[in-house]
């Protein structure tokens, strides 16, 4: 058997991870990695104490047909790239990677051209974060240089993820 490269690595623990998600549309997991230990890691889910979408069997922006990339501040999940960044001390996140594989909650397949939101990007900039894996399939993954997110301001273009 051959051994799995670190990268898919990686995204497989975030994939894993991702199972812990409590959202009825996407199931993402994040992990944060730097000098190859595992910082943090982090799933959708409601804020601690407050029911889940799972919990509650309704989804309010699918409800209001809010389409993928608009309108977070209805949504009752906190995002698995704040989560896990949460989960972290900045001083363990600066120069680090973070890992992001994610799922429709529905079908079990990958979500195609998957990207961290607006919110999530700004905070991965702050968290001193380098670098972004984001799988596209069970091998196939995109990498991105968080510099890349702070040349190229979205904020400006009014561009959306996820």
């Amino acid at each position: 058997m051959e051994r799995r490269d670190k990268v898919n690595y990686y995204l497989d623990l975030a994939e894993v991870v991702s199972q812990r998600s409590t959202c009825l549309r996407r199931h993402y997991g994040a992990v944060i990695v730097n000098n190859d230990e595992v910082i943090s890691t982090g799933y959708v889910g409601a804020p601690r104490g407050r029911k889940n979408c799972t919990d509650i069997g309704r989804c309010i922006r699918e409800e209001l047909h809010i389409p993928r990339g608009e309108r977070y501040e209805l949504c009752r999940s906190v995002h698995a790239e704040a989560n896990a960044i949460i989960s972290a001390s900045r001083e363990r996140m600066i120069g680090a990677s973070l890992y992001l594989a994610g799922v429709d909650g529905r079908t079990g397949e990958y979500i195609e051209h998957s990207s961290s939101c607006s919110m999530c990007k700004r905070m991965i900039i702050n968290a001193g974060i380098r670098r972004v894996y984001i799988r596209d399939s069970k091998d196939a993954y995109r990498v991105v240089e968080v510099e890349d997110w702070i040349q190229n301001d979205e904020s400006l273009e009014g561009k959306f993820g996820y």
